[in-house]
């Protein structure tokens, strides 16, 4: 099944635009119909270009035969340009599946591999998804925290002379780094509390002109792990990155920077909020409709605050 056929592009010229316009393009992880229609319903609003990005938990949870027609149907008459990626996948197996499902952008993680055996599994990736004009990310460095069901127990940078042999070798679109992120709700692992903008810099000069990516860039806003809390939840000591540390990663080759955490607090809260207001309350769609306008606003103040997305299409 060929992506075009839902309207999809793949990221290789929505990440150049962003290189070259100073931006990154919001990667947004979802998992359900309310958290889709949040995004496209706020990137219509602000005009922003979006990666919708399924991880393999969420690709199962929704089922594959739902996930593409689903997709389908959200981005119709969707002007800025929309890809669909994998986000994590694990084997090449998977990423085949998810090419030949219609996907137009996939990204293969094997940076828990030494690095020749990471070089070799992205390269066959890459080879296999070029077939079908699917573009591929890859990684190098990892991260600590929890994506999805793969653990990391230590942030391990990327190192910066490793960059442009392993882009050579693989022929990958775009490179996730690690630069001081993490997965989940408890980031900025560094004792300084800042991102390492130093290796960045030193990344950005190795691999000039090429499209770095950022995971675990969640900010976790305060006033909605609040409003969790106000409302019976115990999310304590969540801190994310900085809008200013985003913005200036964005500015230094970041064109792509992926968002989850936030949207999963944002429904969270959502949720918890009218649950508590309106005990009585057992229709989906009341409390469904909460959690999807609070993410919606979510969104739209990433892509205009954050990313610098709104109106570049």
């Amino acid at each position: 099944m060929n992506y075009k056929d839902f309207g999809l592009v793949n990221t290789r010229q929505m990440l150049s635009g962003a290189l070259s316009g100073g931006y990154a393009v919001p990667g947004y992880n979802f998992n359900n119909l309310e958290q889709l229609q949040a995004i496209i319903q706020a990137c219509i609003e602000t005009r922003s270009p979006v990666i919708l990005q399924v991880s393999a938990g969420a690709r199962k949870y929704v089922g594959v035969e739902i996930l593409t027609r689903m997709v389908q149907g959200a981005i119709k008459n969707f002007a800025p340009p929309v890809a669909l990626h994998l986000d994590h996948g694990a084997t090449f197996e998977i990423c085949r599946d998810c090419i030949d499902m219609g996907f137009s952008s996939v990204m293969i993680d094997a940076s828990d591999k030494p690095f020749d055996e990471n070089v070799e599994l992205s390269q066959r990736v890459a080879e296999y998804a070029h077939k079908h004009d699917v573009s591929v990310e890859a990684e190098l460095g990892a991260l600590a925290g929890i994506e999805d069901d793969k653990i990391g127990h230590e942030n391990h940078y990327t190192n910066p002379h490793d960059v442009k042999r392993f882009v050579e070798l693989t022929g990958v679109d775009s490179l996730a780094v690690s630069i001081g992120t993490s997965h989940g709700v408890y980031k900025m692992r560094n004792p300084d509390g800042k991102l390492r903008f130093d290796i960045l810099h030193e990344i950005a000069d190795n691999l000039p002109d090429f499209p770095l990516v950022l995971h675990g860039a969640s900010s976790v806003p305060e006033t909605i792990v609040a409003e969790i809390n106000k409302y019976g939840g115990e999310i304590k000591d969540a801190h994310g990155i900085p809008a200013d540390q985003l913005i200036k990663a964005h500015r230094m080759n970041i064109c792509k920077i992926n968002v989850d955490s936030d949207a999963r607090l944002a429904f969270t809260a959502g949720v918890r909020k009218i649950l508590s207001e309106q005990p009585g309350a057992f229709d989906p769609r009341v409390y469904l409709s909460a959690a999807r306008d609070m993410m919606k606003e979510m969104y739209i103040d990433k892509n205009i605050n954050v990313m610098g997305a709104a109106d570049v299409y």
